[in-house]
């Protein structure tokens, strides 16, 4: 059983080490994959609003899904012709994420009974985010590079972490097969 578990979880790391790696080596490409896969959602988004606007009863809905649809389509084509602007504009996003969670934080941070440690972790991680989203605010070309980085390093950690607690779980697995042969004449002696 812990064989079985655990082998998930090397595997996934090992696969996690390896985009890792090559989002590490090349952060480029591993921009221009999120634009594409960016792209791909949009299409995919496209034909699902069309199905919807066709599956709808009355004129409204089928107006409205078909006008998404239409907005789908044009923003997995723009993102496939200028692959560049697109991956800066979902840097912008990622900005205007970062901003929203910065001030949620700080706001979060003056609720009715926080403890002045709770205020102060709260005042921080919202002051990083803020600057995080104003980094990436100002320089959208860099920020993109800079989040490949990031999901480079988070997945070479990721598959460290679940590596390790893969080899845990054999190894645990391996110590509790030799403990439990022992103890099953013990269970039918007392039956």
């Amino acid at each position: 059983m812990h064989k079985s578990l655990s082998t998930p979880l090397i595997l996934r790391g090992v696969l996690a080490v390896i985009v890792g790696i090559v989002a590490l080596v090349w952060p480029n490409v591993t921009v221009y994959a999120l634009v594409i896969l960016f792209a791909v959602y949009a299409f995919m988004d496209a034909v699902l609003q069309g199905a919807r606007a066709f599956s709808s009863s009355s004129a409204g809905p089928v107006f409205g899904h078909l006008l998404l649809a239409l907005i789908d389509l044009a923003a997995g084509v723009v993102a496939i012709i200028w692959p560049g602007p697109t991956a800066q504009a979902l840097v912008l996003v990622v900005a205007i994420w970062a901003f929203a969670l910065g001030f949620t934080e700080i706001f979060l941070a003056f609720g009715r009974g926080e403890q002045a440690g709770t205020r102060a972790l709260f005042i921080l991680t919202g002051l990083a985010a803020i600057a995080f989203g104003a980094v990436f605010a100002s320089r959208p070309d860099i920020g993109a590079v800079t989040l490949a980085l990031l999901f480079g390093l988070f997945s070479l950690v990721y598959g460290i972490v679940q590596i390790v607690v893969g080899v845990e779980v054999r190894r645990s697995g391996k110590s509790l097969e030799s403990v439990l042969p022992s103890a099953e004449p013990l269970s039918q002696s007392a039956d």
